[in-house]
Formats: C-alpha cells, structure tokens, sequence
C-alpha cells in the first residue's frame, strides 16, 4: 500500500498480482471523478496566525472540513458515475481519528445541505443541543434574570435573533420571563420530558429546526439530551437547581466518557454520507472515502503514562514518570509503538474505499509526527519504515513533490491544490411524486372471528349484577376480553330470591358474612386463595390487603373467615382445599385455546370453508340437550338469555385452581364470593338446590364447561395414557360465603358436577369447528 502511495510500484511489477474475483457483487467503478487516489494541498497563508512560520491547527482543521464539504458538493453535481447511476451521499464516508474531527466535517456537510450521520460513540453531552439544554435550564432556575432570558431567547428553543431581541426590548423580557416560569412550575410537577413536549408544542420547534439542513441531528440530539435529563431527575429526584448542576457536570466530563447511554444516536436512515473513526470503519467498504485529517497527529512533550511492550511482547503501563529509571528508553518505545499504531490506523483508512480516496494534506505544527505526512515526505525506502517526525516542507517543495508523485504514478493519483471559494451548496433532485390512488380492499372481513372469553359471552345476561359497575361499567364490555385486570364474574350486590324462606335453627352462621361484597373483594380472596396452605394463610393476607391500599379490610379479620374454607370437605372428595399438598395444584392455569378459524389461515374468510365455519351458542345449546346435564338439565334452556354469538378465533380465560386427585383424575375448581342471601347468612342459603340455582341463573354452567374443555386439551397434552373417563374430573365451585369449616352441613357451599366426558370431548371438536 505504502508502495502504491509513493508511486514506487507499477501494475506491471512481477511482485503484484491482480486477481478477479468472481462475485454475485463485482467491485464498482467510478467514472466521470478522476484519479482513484486524489491529494488535496492546503497552502500556508490564509488561516490565521502564523506559529513558527506554521498556521494554527484549529482554523486548519476547520478549512480542511469546509474543503471535504466543497469538495463533496463538486462530487453529487458532477459527471460522477458509480454503476452506471449518479454518485449519492451514501456511497460516501468520511474516516477521521477522533470525535471532535467528526463533528467539524459532520457541520460542515451540514451546512452545505448534504445529509450526513455521525457514527461511532460521539458523546451527546459534547454536542450544542446540551449546551442548549443547560442555557435553557439556567433561564428557567431564574427567570428574573435579564441576562439570562436574552441568552435562552437566542436558543434553539426559542430561534429568536439578536435583531428581533433588540427590536422586542422589554415586551420580550416580560413575555420570556412570564413562559419560563410556567415551564419552571411544570417541569417541577411533571419532568423534562413533559417540559419538551410542551416546548415542542409552543414554539413550533419541531418544524423550525427541520427547516435547517442539520435539523435531524440538532433535533435528534435535543430529544436524546431530554431523556438523558429526565431519566436523571425521576431516578436521583432532582429539582430544577440539582438538575442543572447534573448537566453541568456531564458536559464538563463529556470529554472522557464514552458510554453507550451517551452515545449520540442516528439523526436518520436516510441515505447519508458516513463519517466515522478509523476503529470504527475496520472491516468495512464504501465505494468513496475521504481521509481529511491523516496529516493532524499531536505528541505530548510530556506523557504520564507509557504504553508499550517489553522484550518478551508482554504490554507494559510504565507509571515510574520523567524521573524513573530508564525512563527515556522507556519513552522511545513507547513513541515508536505509537508511531506504529499510526502507519497501521492510516493503512486501514486508505483501504476502506473501493473506487475513490481522497486525501488532505496541509502544513501544522501537528503535521511532522502525521502519518500520511511522514509517508509522503519522510524518503524511507522498500521495507523501511519512516522516522517518527519528518520537518515539514515549504509550500513550492511540497507541491513540487506531490506533483512528482503523481506524475510517477501513471495516472492513479493526482495532485490538487485546494483554493478558497465561496461555500457550495447542494440540494438533492427532485422526482416528479408518484401518480397516487385509493387502494381498495378486495377481500372480505371475517366479522365474527375475535378473542373472546365466558365473560363476553355471558355478557348481555350479566350486565345488571355481575363486577361491571364496580369495574368501569359500560367500558367492560368494549371489545371481547376486558383489560382490567380482576374478577368479573360475580355480583357486585347481593342476589335474593324474590320471597326468601327463613334458615332453620343452628344452620351455622357464614365465616364471611361481616366481610364486603363485590368484585374487588372478589378479587382479593382469589388472589389469596392461589395458595391455600393453612400456614400461609396469615401472611398471603397481610400482603394482599398491603397492596390495596384503601379498600378498608382487616388482614386478620379476613384470615380468620378464611380459615374455615380451607377445612371444609371438597363435596364426597375426602379432601379439602388446605389439605391438598403443593406439588398437586395449578393455581391460575391461564388458557387460550383456538377455536373454529383461530389455528388454520385457510378459513379467515368465512365463505372459503363452509365445514370449519364455527359453532355458536345455540349449537351449545343443540348439543347440550343430547347429554344428561344431572342437577343442571335446565340449563339448555337458560341458554337462550345470551346473545347469539358466532364462536370463531380464541378462547380466553384463567382456571383458579386444578386439583391432582388419586387416580389420578383432575378436577376444575373456581372460587366465587357470590352472597346468596340476606343477614344474618348461614351455611343453609348455600344449601345444594341454592347452589344450583345459582350456576343456572349466573350461566356458571357455561363457565365450568369450557373450563372442562380447557383442561381436556392441556391433559391430552401433559398426561400420558390420557384417557379422558378416567382422568377428567369434576368440577367443583366453592362459594366461600356457605363453606364453614369441618361442621358444614353435607352438600354445602360446594358445588360439585361432573359434565360427562363424552359432552366435553364432543364439546372441544364444536369450538374447534369439526363437524
């Protein structure tokens, strides 16, 4: 590479050999743009103040990016092709050693309308959106402040002139002063982020600065600061005043850190010229690659810390300073591994671009020590490697040597002078838009297909008593699942029978009966009920109660009328709730089981397949009255109270509870608070005809059949052998107002049904669409 650069080799020499290479993606040529190498001089004279007969760095470095924009304008106009189309900003990258450079020629292009990213870790803190953030923070800490608010007035916020803040005078002050104290009070109450929204609103900011040619970055940049400062003040709680002081702090480190949380974004996806460091473009091509700063490399008089490796290749950090032993040998090597990593990070920028480099060199005190410098100008020869510093040259000598080189190149580079003009600018073309139309949709909707659940399709009967009113009312019913979290099938007030009969004496009293109702209450006991270990039962109460702050419960009092459920005998099961062992429990089996059209895209419309259209209630009800329902024959026809509904997508709903019993079988248990009749409740109101009657008017039959159904498919999944006569159990509902303890009279508070299996095996195939 060295050797093509100083023209010391031809294509014709016998030691390179060009080889084709065969790609679906053959390498791109570059018409219409000159020299595959281009080297572009900057003269002496004409950046500032002259140092030891060398002009300063920083106007240099600012010239050199002004230049890499002119120059990249002068490409995109052109007669540049690059396969056969226009050359566009993103075939271009620009590779640079640090940040800060980046950012010169990022503005630059910015400037000249030519859309560019900054890629590679630049720190946000670093950019001029922070120090708008800050200025803007300090006006509205003290807004009485005249200084202050002229200064925020000129930010970008605002995109006031000095002409307009002149012409404005007090009028302004007084309308700034009056706003930054309103976004004081709603910064305080509401965060940054609040505060930028409202700002955005306001004064128009988002339009204004995309109106600039850099506005994607300045805005990108503001939002990624705001966050920053928001995410700052939520978690350290800071006021305006500490937040100020925060922000300070990053801009002054924004230096040294480098952390990815700071790491400005990508303003765009756009098409965009890439400017990048040279680590972060190893590994990398682009057809056009501009080198701008290979001439720039500063070397410290004085280095605190020595970097090399000893003479058995192990790496070193010689801390000793300018005193220690050895200290200058130390030094050498540690200059000459430098000056190493130099020549290597120039090879790798000058091997990024497969069509065109384009280089910079110009004259600074930061020029000898360069590498590109001191491959050009430093006379090593074949396998050499140039000195450290090479003295730079005056401006006749190193034109004439540049152009030597170019001539002795045979036309692969070319020498070019760089002459200030005035800046170009560029403005893509513009297509002729589109000749726009209405799509239209030629296929049908199938309206019945949804997400549905046994609360929706309960919900027209239930719509006067069940957990509606006390969770939102109308709202719960929106849609096919509601999004409250929460029990919503049970009654929000007591349900009584028009003329109630008196409980016989001794019928024991409810444990539950001084205890709300509800579905908030509801709620509670279903939550603590997911484990019912009588040991646990204590503290799974103090917690639940702890995480509803308000709903004014006694945690012990609700333990205590607890505590008698877990004792009452499961029907004829032999067992109770709090006798079940752990490892013999689901509690909240959470199902969603496709039904017709929810697993087969073939039937999302509803005309393709006649034969997996899907069931509706009413074909629940058909099939139901072909089986023998025992204590809910009735039920069938209750069923006629609900909506007709087409039961087409998912099926959604939470078992509380499925019990392991010998066998082993499987039973569907769900808890319900329902309160079955008036003060002073016993045990007899949840007697088993009451019981019955209640699963008959509150359609809980409908419930326990899916829930059936749900648990038929996840055991034929889970359960080997499975055979559903043997292993599908009953399913039993715990009215935990009638359940009181060992002593409940016998059928009471539980009710307990098996639907036969066959109707749940015939049941599964009707959701799921088999005929």
């Amino acid at each position: 590479a060295r050797e093509l650069l100083l023209g010391g080799a031809a294509l014709g020499d016998p030691r390179i050999v060009v080889r084709p290479v065969e790609s679906a993606h053959p390498t791109p040529r570059l018409a219409g743009a000159g020299a595959p190498l281009r080297l572009r001089r900057l003269p002496r004279t004409g950046h500032g103040t002259l140092h030891r007969g060398l002009p300063k760095v920083d106007p240099l470095r600012e010239a050199v990016a002004r230049d890499v924009a002119d120059d990249v304008v002068g490409l995109l106009r052109g007669a540049a092709l690059l396969r056969g189309s226009a050359v566009e900003p993103g075939d271009i990258a620009v590779l640079v050693r640090t940040n800060k450079q980046g950012a010169l020629v990022r503005e630059a292009l910015g400037r000249a309308g030519v859309p560019a990213v900054l890629a590679g870790g630049a720190n946000v803190f670093s950019t001029p959106s922070a120090r708008s953030w800050l200025a803007l923070l300090e006006a509205v800490e003290q807004p009485h402040r005249g200084g202050r608010l002229r200064g925020a007035a000129l930010l970008v916020f605002f995109g006031e002139s000095e002409s307009s803040i002149d012409a404005a005078g007090d009028e302004l002050t007084d309308r700034l002063g009056s706003r930054l104290r309103g976004w004081g009070q709603l910064l305080a109450e509401r965060g940054v982020a609040a505060l930028f929204e409202v700002i955005g609103a306001e004064e128009g900011l988002s339009a204004r600065v995309l109106a600039r040619p850099d506005g994607e970055r300045v805005l990108t940049d503001l939002r990624h600061v705001g966050e920053a400062l928001h995410a700052a003040a939520r978690e350290e709680s800071l006021g305006v005043t500490a937040l100020v002081g925060w922000l300070r702090r990053r801009l002054a480190q924004a230096a040294v850190e480098g952390t990815d949380e700071r790491s400005r974004r990508l303003e765009s996806d756009a098409a965009a010229v890439q400017v990048m460091t040279v680590h972060v473009s190893k590994g990398l091509e682009f057809p056009i690659v501009y080198v701008p700063y290979a001439w720039d490399r500063w070397t410290p008089d004085q280095v605190d810390v020595l970097r090399l490796h000893d003479d058995q290749g192990r790496r070193v950090l010689d801390v000793g300073g300018s005193q220690s032993p050895g200290h200058e040998q130390a030094r050498a090597l540690h200059d000459a591994e430098e000056s190493g990593e130099d020549l290597r990070l120039a090879y790798v920028a000058l091997t990024r671009a497969t069509c065109q480099v384009v280089l910079h060199w110009a004259p600074s005190g930061n020029t000898p020590a360069a590498p590109l410098h001191r491959l050009l100008f430093g006379g090593a020869g074949r396998g050499e490697q140039p000195p450290g510093r090479v003295p730079v040259p005056t401006d006749a000598v190193a034109a004439a040597h540049l152009d030597e080189l170019a001539a002795r190149s045979g036309g692969t580079i070319v020498s070019e002078s760089v002459r200030p003009g005035p800046p170009a600018r560029w403005a893509p073309a513009h297509a002729d838009p589109p000749t726009l139309s209405v799509s239209r949709l030629t296929r049908r909707l199938d309206a019945t297909w949804r997400r549905t659940s046994y609360t929706a399709l309960t919900a027209a009967a239930h719509r006067g008593d069940l957990g509606g009113g006390d969770l939102g009312g109308g709202d719960l019913w929106v849609g096919s699942e509601p999004e409250r979290l929460g029990k919503d099938d049970e009654p929000v007030a007591p349900q009584r029978p028009a003329v109630e009969a008196a409980a016989p004496p001794g019928s024991p009293a409810s444990p539950l009966a001084g205890l709300p109702g509800g579905a908030a209450f509801g709620t509670l006991v279903h939550e603590v009920l997911e484990d019912p270990d009588p040991a646990a039962l204590d503290e799974r109460c103090r917690a639940a109660v702890a995480r509803r702050a308000g709903i004014g419960i006694d945690p012990v009092a609700l333990a205590d009328a607890l505590r008698p459920v877990l004792h009452t005998p499961l029907a004829d099961l032999g067992c109770t709730l709090g006798s079940v062992v752990a490892g013999d429990r689901l509690a909240e089996l959470t199902f969603e089981l496709p039904l017709a059209g929810g697993d087969d895209s073939r039937v999302s419309d509803p005309g393709a397949d006649d034969s997996r259209a899907g069931a509706t209630l009413a074909d629940v009800a058909a099939l139901l009255r072909r089986h023998d329902l025992g204590p809910v024959a009735d039920y069938p026809d209750r069923m006629a109270d609900l909506e007709p509904q087409a039961l087409r997508g998912f099926l959604t709903g939470s078992i509380d509870l499925l019990l392991r019993l010998p066998g082993p079988s499987y039973a569907v248990v769900d808890h319900k608070t329902n309160r079955l009749g008036a003060d002073p409740l016993t045990a007899w109101h949840y007697r088993p005809e009451a019981l019955a009657a209640e699963m008959l008017r509150s359609h809980y039959v409908l419930q326990a059949l899916l829930y059936s159904v749900a648990t038929h498919r996840f055991l034929r999944w889970r359960q080997a052998g499975y055979d559903p006569e043997r292993h599908l159990g009953p399913v039993l509902y715990t009215f935990v107002r009638g359940m009181c303890g060992p002593h409940t009279p016998v059928g009471a508070g539980v009710f307990r049904w098996r639907p036969p299996p066959s109707l749940v095996i015939e049941l599964s195939d009707l959701l799921a669409g088999r005929p």
